[in-house]
């Protein structure tokens, strides 16, 4: 491994920082990705209506109809920095291969959290304000016909009706994303006494349910302060939802100043500050093939 400032990450530790990432993100692990350009690519959408047709001898060829339809998915930079101390700079290589898997290791955790925090919600994950981009690409942003209310007292049919809205709306449901409360409601459902879903409790994460990839994560309910909360998000994440990072991540050794706003310099605490960036691009091709369970946030009157 290079470790000289403006390097890039070598490709096996790309690949083993967004195996990291698989494990801390909602989307990651039941969605598929893709390297991507960082230009953006165009992903093109078919809908067509009408079955397909066997024409016999002789017979007419009767038309269908085709609507298409297109969503560019450009990636956004998403940075994490950390400070260390500079004698990093001075110690043998297998001492500095040390921090750095351990700065790798929280890279993989700040960005997956960015990642899920920006594409459910539509925030900018340092401030946890509204981004750009929220009412185009993002879930709360986009998926707002198929929602239910949440309650703990009904959690199990409300998952079904979720399910229910989408696959009615001739969608599949591959993928099922559970706030922790969800899914502690979930691991109390009795019926008779008998627990029916036992594999939820005690912070249980089971990675299936009835045959959906599910996967329970706090990042549905980190939102902004009065924001509502996703508490269970079910839909086409195989075909309906598209993830991507540009595979080169620079690394940048500052030595001097005080790069990250903490009020003090670098040089004068005897640290440096470890930075790296990370492009990375969504789309969410259908939102109707997507449906969420929602605690809305109750205003307090003044």
């Amino acid at each position: 491994m290079s470790l000289k400032s403006g390097d890039l990450f070598p490709e096996n530790v790309v690949t083993d920082i967004f195996n990291k990432v698989k494990g801390h993100s909602t989307l990651a692990r039941l969605s598929n990705q893709q390297a991507i350009p960082f230009a953006g690519e165009k992903e093109f959408i078919f809908n067509l209506e009408g079955n397909a047709q066997i024409v016999g001898e002789g017979e007419q060829k009767k038309d269908g109809k085709a609507v298409m339809d297109s969503r560019v998915i450009k990636p956004v930079k998403i940075i994490y920095q950390a400070r260390i101390t500079d004698e990093f700079k001075h110690v043998a290589l297998e001492k500095q291969l040390q921090y750095m898997k351990a700065f790798i290791d929280g890279y993989a955790v700040k960005i997956s959290q960015a990642f899920d925090i920006a594409a459910l919600h539509g925030l900018e994950p340092r401030s946890m304000t509204d981004a750009s981009f929220k009412d185009t690409n993002s879930f709360d942003g986009l998926v707002t016909d198929n929602v239910v209310e949440y309650s703990v007292d009904t959690i199990e049919d409300d998952i079904e009706t979720a399910v229910q809205t989408v696959v009615t709306g001739d969608g599949d449901v591959t993928g099922l994303g559970l706030s922790p409360q969800a899914a502690a409601a979930l691991g109390k459902v009795e019926v008779n006494g008998v627990k029916q879903y036992p594999e939820f409790r005690f912070g249980g994460r089971p990675s299936s349910f009835h045959g959906m990839s599910t996967d329970v994560n706090k990042t549905l309910t980190m939102v902004g302060e009065g924001d509502d909360k996703d508490h269970v998000i079910v839909g086409d994440f195989d075909n309906s939802f598209k993830w991507g990072y540009a595979e080169n991540i620079p690394l940048e050794i500052i030595e001097y100043g005080d790069p990250d706003g903490l009020g003090r310099d670098l040089k004068a605490y005897n640290e440096i500050l470890l930075r790296a960036e990370t492009y990375i691009g969504w789309g969410i091709l259908l939102p109707e093939n997507f449906a969420r369970i929602v605690e809305e946030e109750t205003q307090v009157e003044g």
